[in-house]
């Protein structure tokens, strides 16, 4: 499944409408499913001295950048505490 391990957020649906759609009656375009923007990271973790492949969300990796990588891994419970 396409889900981020950190944020654990998933793939959505939205419709699509266009300007014309809206300036007019209501005629709906259908449903489009919008997907999140994974990556394939391996990521070195100093405090175990290890690294490990995850897949991430780009706001995963923000978040990783922010709080640092073994304390935002540790919190969506992918290590374990040493």
């Amino acid at each position: 499944m396409k889900t981020c391990v950190i944020t654990k957020k998933s793939s959505i649906v939205g419709g699509g409408y266009s300007n014309r759609t809206r300036a007019t009656q209501f005629n709906p375009t259908g449903k489009k499913r919008k997907y999140l923007n994974l990556q394939k990271k391996k990521i070195f973790i100093p405090e175990l001295n290890k690294s490990m492949r995850i897949k991430v969300s780009v706001q995963g990796m923000r978040t990783m950048k922010k709080n640092g990588a073994y304390a935002t891994l540790l919190k969506a419970g992918l290590i374990q505490a040493k």
